[in-house]
């Protein structure tokens, strides 16, 4: 076999393949030098020129850097294959890379491949480089397919409350939510179905408990997100939206938890692991999925630590 010819005489060479060279990084995500760098590593590891000889890694390194489309390691990589340089002698996986060097018009590759004959045969750092890039790519797509779908219905969850609005009163408490609601994270649409469901857009609304304003705020939950004026709609609403941002945080975004939760306080839904079976608290976790169907809502876990109970919670279908 013939071995590699010194730099001076592969210039040319190297200038035409370094266009295709840079592609083929590119594609990988992985810039030129990169990919010489890996090669300059694997050099000195095959031959042990100033570190401890280690012919396995240097095969490696050569695999990652012929892969990004470094000419010299495909060559180099072929030749030790060829040769049973550090790994079991297999002329189809030489072949392999001489012949992708070859296709980036590098000569002595050209000749090896002529000795070595066309049988190729992709080695296992290739095979196994190429299923890992594939998982990687489809994990890509799914995370895409489902950003994509959470946008979708982050829309239709938006289209779904502005249809509603039908009432003077309605736009002008609805134009406090908008204004408001981002501030907390919270989508307009989940304040919407809870005001609805809670006052009718009344701010003037007070229950039976003493539940007070758009939001329905009992006194304990207006001292402890200092609401001084429930029945005042832009302190009722920061009220409401402060009590919200908490659920979500607490449980973690699940949307049938948090509105329980504020219907029946959280303590119901931590006892039983779930929706509560009380018939108020059961329509009116329905009545709100009428409005806003999402079942998961983005949280802020800084907010507060989760529920140390929450992975045992069930939702019973229909609730």
């Amino acid at each position: 076999m013939t071995p590699r010819p010194m730099p001076m005489l592969l210039a040319t060479a190297a200038v035409v393949a370094c266009a295709t060279a840079s592609v083929h990084a590119s594609n990988l995500g992985v810039t030129a030098a990169q990919a010489a760098s890996w090669r300059e590593e694997a050099l000195a590891l095959e031959h042990g020129e100033g570190v401890v000889k280690d012919q396995s890694v240097a095969i490696d390194l050569y695999c990652k850097a012929a892969r990004a489309g470094d000419t010299v390691a495909r060559y180099n990589l072929g030749w030790m294959y060829a040769n049973g340089r550090g790994t079991p002698r297999n002329d189809a996986f030489a072949a392999y890379f001489f012949q992708l060097a070859a296709e980036q018009g590098d000569e002595p590759s050209r000749n090896m491949l002529a000795v070595m004959g066309q049988q190729t045969s992709k080695p296992p750092c290739v095979e196994q480089a190429e299923a890992e890039e594939a998982s990687r790519l489809a994990a890509e797509r799914a995370e895409a397919a489902a950003q994509a779908a959470a946008a979708a219905a982050l829309d239709k969850a938006t289209n779904q409350y502005k249809r509603l609005i039908d009432t003077e009163q309605e736009r002008r408490i609805m134009g406090i939510v908008q204004r408001l609601a981002p501030l907390y994270g919270i989508h307009p649409g989940l304040v919407y179905a809870v005001i609805r469901a809670e006052s009718n857009f009344n701010p003037l609304a007070v229950s039976e408990k003493n539940a007070q304003g758009l939001m329905q705020l009992i006194p304990a939950t207006a001292a402890r997100f200092r609401v001084q004026k429930p029945l005042d709609p832009e302190q009722n609403i920061r009220g409401g939206l402060s009590y919200l941002r908490w659920l979500l945080a607490y449980f973690k975004g699940d949307v049938p938890l948090v509105v329980a939760a504020y219907n029946a306080g959280e303590g119901a839904v931590e006892r039983y692991k779930g929706v509560p079976p009380y018939p108020e608290t059961q329509g009116y976790v329905r009545r709100i999925q009428e409005v806003f169907s999402l079942p998961n809502h983005p949280f802020d876990a800084s907010v507060t630590a989760p529920s140390p109970g929450l992975a045992q919670f069930v939702i019973k279908p229909g609730s």
